[in-house]
């Protein structure tokens, strides 16, 4: 493993445990609507991509047949399969490996997901094809991620934290990119819903072990930002700041034929 993906692992192996137990991702109202939609389908054979912490896992986990927790990060998988057994949930098994190559069968799962991981991913469109060949063709694709302003400025201010925060981050998405690029990996895209989350600086910066240095950096660009980034983020006088999240549900290009 060289590059980016390197990175990315070298930066959570250390801090599975912490994203498993964290406030901004064990709940949340798309985690609700990730159970609603699997409740639907209870035959299902589902997938998480990216499945860092589980928590997408065990929110679908009860209402299906089966769910795959697919990460780059051995560390999470471990982290993931003890919480898993914590709770009871014996339908769960964990899977190794990158987002641009899944080690599956075609039409291997009915639903398909992914949250809070799709930024770190470093070529979406790869990523989203591959989601395609593995899930039926009456199957659901179901994506959650941070979200960037449409506003190239509210965007490179974002892009910015983010990049100091954490190295391994690679891009937030823009609803209209999303919209594009599952469109070009052979999916319909479908009903959106955009939602605030409210990062405390603090634990968001503990949460990577930031060091001091960029974590400084990071206060100066936001101390520094303009008023109209100011307010969009809701940016609060101990750097802690409100982002927009999108979860974006898509069809197979083709299912209703």
């Amino acid at each position: 493993m060289a590059g980016h993906e390197a990175n990315v692992t070298g930066q959570f192996e250390a801090r599975a445990a912490d994203y498993v137990t964290s406030a901004a991702h064990a709940a949340g109202d798309d985690l609700a609507q990730l159970a609603d939609l699997a409740r639907a389908s209870p035959d299902a054979a589902a997938l998480d991509l990216g499945c860092g912490g589980g928590h997408a896992t065990y929110a679908i986990a009860p209402h299906v047949r089966s769910v795959t927790a697919f990460d780059l990060s051995p560390a999470m998988l471990s982290a993931v399969s003890e919480e898993a057994g914590r709770r009871g949930l014996s339908n769960i098994r964990t899977e190794q490996g990158t987002v641009q190559a899944l080690p599956f069968r075609d039409e291997s799962f009915d639903l398909v997901v992914s949250r809070f991981s799709a930024h770190h991913w470093t070529d979406l469109v790869a990523a989203l094809t591959e989601a395609r060949r593995v899930l039926s063709p009456r199957g659901r694709l179901v994506m959650i991620d941070t979200a960037a302003p449409e506003n190239p400025l509210l965007d490179t201010h974002l892009q910015s934290w983010e990049l100091l925060r954490d190295p391994s981050h690679g891009h937030n998405y823009a609803p209209s990119q999303w919209r594009a690029m599952l469109a070009r990996a052979g999916f319909v895209p479908g009903r959106e819903t955009l939602r605030r989350l409210r990062l405390d600086f603090a634990s968001w910066i503990a949460r990577m072990g930031t060091p001091e240095a960029d974590t400084a950096a990071i206060r100066r660009l936001q101390q520094r930002a303009p008023e109209s980034v100011r307010t969009y983020f809701a940016l609060e006088d101990d750097g802690t700041f409100t982002l927009d999240t999108l979860t974006i549900e898509a069809d197979p290009d083709g299912a209703s034929g």
